[in-house]
């Protein structure tokens, strides 16, 4: 148990009669970013406010470094950093009056307080913002200030609600490489629903559905829960598309272009791939380019989550 930043045992919470989490469990044992991923109203803000103890669980066990998080919640939230949707700022502080009293409230050691606080600036990127007020800050930087308030007492895991909801396109990319920055100290569990952001800064992913958790594993996995029958295929001087067609394992072939560029379909997809190649070898197609396509973030959470995908191209 010491070896898990964070360990959730049969975990399942409810509010009157329906359970908003149920029989959850998982470690997070690495530094890096995990994405929390789910429909509204799957689970996600209830998982969250249970492992960070503003919400006792109804079942179950929750430990971060292997202290129970209900039986010992300061020394708990001494390993923990959280910023909720909404940053819990006090507009009339300045930054540094802020984040002095957000160290205080973790029991953050005197002789290092100062210290923390000046490299949690450092890493957000507001150490020239140290005297001013929060209610003068762009919504960028108080999102920066939130994150530097869940990281000044240096946990070990970290959660981060939606941390680029509202900001602009350059304050995403900012507070993304912000975040995978962080992560390289400790570990960030990041909820969002943004599935371009998952594959921007995630390791691995966890995705819960109606309180379970339906999904766990890296991207690359994720993209692979389902199985893919199509690839890309470019050749110089291709056949006809009947001939292609003719070949065995080939369902169909689509033209995308003038180029000698087509999307097979395909019934056997390591087998029918060699074929090709070794045909285009053959026919002199001049073959220069094979892929298999993945399935997309948004096609598998949409059959994790038992949701139809419409593609919109």
């Amino acid at each position: 148990m010491e070896n898990a930043r964070l360990r959730i045992e049969n975990l399942s919470h409810r509010y009157t009669s329906q359970w908003a989490v149920k029989d959850v469990s998982f470690d997070v044992t690495h530094n890096g970013v995990i994405g929390l991923l789910g429909s509204n109203g799957a689970g996600k803000s209830t998982l969250m406010n249970t492992m960070c103890g503003t919400l006792y669980q109804t079942k179950g066990d929750i430990f971060i470094n292997g202290i129970d998080v209900r039986k010992y919640p300061k020394e708990a939230k001494k390993q923990i950093g959280f910023l909720p949707q909404k940053a819990p700022l006090h507009p009339d502080l300045t930054v540094d009056e802020y984040l002095l009293h957000c160290a205080k409230l973790r029991h953050t050691d005197k002789k290092i307080i100062h210290d923390a606080i000046e490299e949690a600036k450092l890493k957000c990127g507001i150490m020239h913002f140290s005297n001013r007020l929060l209610r003068n800050l762009s919504g960028g930087y108080q999102q920066r200030v939130g994150i530097a308030q869940a990281i000044v007492h240096k946990p070990s895991f970290v959660v981060l609600d939606e941390p680029t909801n509202g900001l602009d396109p350059n304050q995403i990319i900012e507070v993304r490489n912000l975040i995978k920055n962080i992560a390289k100290d400790c570990s960030v569990l990041v909820s969002t629903h943004i599935l371009s952001e998952v594959e921007a800064i995630c390791d691995h992913i966890k995705m819960i559905e109606n309180g379970v958790m339906v999904f766990e594993g890296t991207i690359e996995e994720f993209h692979n829960v389902i199985e893919t029958n199509t690839a890309l295929v470019k050749m110089r001087t291709p056949p006809s598309i009947e001939e292609l067609e003719k070949m065995k394992g080939v369902d169909a072939v689509t033209p995308l272009n003038a180029k000698g560029v087509f999307r097979f379909k395909v019934n056997n997809e390591k087998d029918t791939l060699e074929n090709i190649v070794e045909l285009s070898i053959k026919g002199g197609w001049h073959l220069y380019e094979i892929t298999v396509e993945k399935t997309t973030l948004e096609e598998t959470f949409a059959a994790l989550s038992k949701k139809e995908f419409v593609n919109q191209v």
